[in-house]
């Protein structure tokens, strides 16, 4: 089976002041499916620009992307938003959900201008809340953002990523507006949704926040420095044991102090 991803000799050039700006130098990559990739780097090192563009918010300079087979350098602008939103999801570090709509109407809105857009708005419902139910927030569908915590926020931000069904679901810094138990929490469902088949992307400079993922990819000045398995791997699941523990044992502690 060939490569969800496929990237060769892809540049990104900004000719915006006297001094071109060459953000991404010919960086070569294939991305299978099921794969859990973590995109690091230090401010400027090019991973924002190279997310940008496997997320065909921006076209390379040149080289080659090829997205489920489909080259994006033929696609037009309006191909290239249908592709974009057939092919991809997206998770973003500040939620992005209406403040208005609820957590259930937050997840049907890109169906409404994808490739579901045909269907009656019951079918499209019954998808978004599937959805909800896979992130465990079915019983949250009719709460507004401002009822829910920052991680229950964004885990409506990852039913409405995968709610048209995207070969890649990308995620830019989804733990940066997040406490670390929080973080933790969120990072158990991405892995379930990987271990349920779902290929992710996800941009990070947290370290241990590149554990959860199976792949670790470092870019410094545009180029990929690093790309191997991670190291010593976290499971979500564990470590949520291991905190809760924790917590317990510091409780009993403060009790027995107060005695």
């Amino acid at each position: 089976m060939s490569p969800v991803v496929q990237i060769k000799d892809l540049h990104k050039i900004y000719e915006s002041g006297e001094v071109p700006v060459h953000a991404v130098r010919g960086v070569t990559l294939d991305i299978h499916r099921g794969e859990f990739i973590a995109l690091m780097g230090a401010s400027g090192s090019g991973k924002s620009t190279l997310m940008n563009m496997l997320g065909c918010l921006d076209r390379p300079t040149r080289g080659t992307y090829l997205l489920d087979g489909i080259n994006i350098d033929e696609l037009d602008r309006n191909e290239l938003a249908d592709l974009r939103n057939q092919k991809l999801g997206f998770v973003f570090q500040g939620f992005n959900l209406l403040a208005r709509t609820t957590a259930l109407e937050n997840v049907e809105l890109p169906m409404l201008y994808g490739r579901h857009r045909h269907q009656s708005m019951e079918q499209i419902r019954e998808r978004a809340m599937h959805c909800l139910e896979i992130v465990g927030l079915a019983n949250r569908f009719d709460h507004f953002p401002n009822q829910l915590s920052g991680g229950q926020q964004q885990r409506v931000a990852i039913a409405r990523g995968l709610v048209n069904e995207p070969q890649v679901l990308l995620a830019d810094e989804p733990t940066g507006n997040l406490d670390s138990k929080t973080s933790v929490e969120v990072m158990g469902v991405f892995q379930k949704l990987n271990d349920q088949g779902i290929t992710i992307v996800m941009v990070t400079h947290e370290l241990d926040i590149a554990r959860y993922c199976k792949r670790n990819l470092v870019l410094r000045d545009g180029v990929v420095v690093r790309d191997a398995p991670a190291e010593d791997r976290v499971i979500a699941e564990h470590e949520m044991k291991r905190l809760k523990e924790a917590e317990a044992a510091a409780k009993l502690t403060s009790a027995a102090a107060a005695n």
